[in-house]
């Protein structure tokens, strides 16, 4: 059986204690990423709907870090909007930011109607490289 353990970024957000989740499962040679939003660490959501987006990507990138991997390891990337339609412009160029070149990781944009109090979430799933 393969075993599963939790990864937490090294600055922890409140948002994890609060509702009771762990920030990654590393199972095998996967890191399953929950989803983070754009919030600061006392667990609030940034105000500016792109800083939010940005603070997302940032807080992604940590616990990636956490569980030995980076962006370029995401294999699978699920969003959530709030309001897809006019958040998208945004979030695609915050996305080319991070994502500047191919090649991209596959992406699924899911429209919600409720991220306790956010406006938009990221979830992975990336393949923790060999440590040869």
């Amino acid at each position: 059986m393969t075993s599963r353990d939790t990864v937490f970024p090294k600055d922890r957000h409140a948002l994890y204690e609060a509702h009771g989740y762990s920030a990654a499962i590393r199972s095998g040679d996967l890191l399953f990423v929950s989803g983070q939003v754009g919030s600061r660490a006392d667990g609030s959501p940034e105000p500016d709907f792109a800083a939010q987006v940005r603070q997302a990507f940032t807080n992604l990138q940590a616990v990636l870090a956490a569980g030995g991997c980076t962006l370029d390891d995401i294999v699978d990337v699920t969003t959530f909007h709030t309001d897809p339609e006019s958040q998208f412009e945004t979030v695609l160029a915050v996305k080319n930011e991070v994502f500047p070149a191919a090649p991209y990781p596959n992406w699924t944009a899911v429209g919600v109607t409720w991220l306790a109090g956010f406006d938009f979430e990221i979830k992975v799933i990336a393949r923790i490289p060999d440590k040869a």
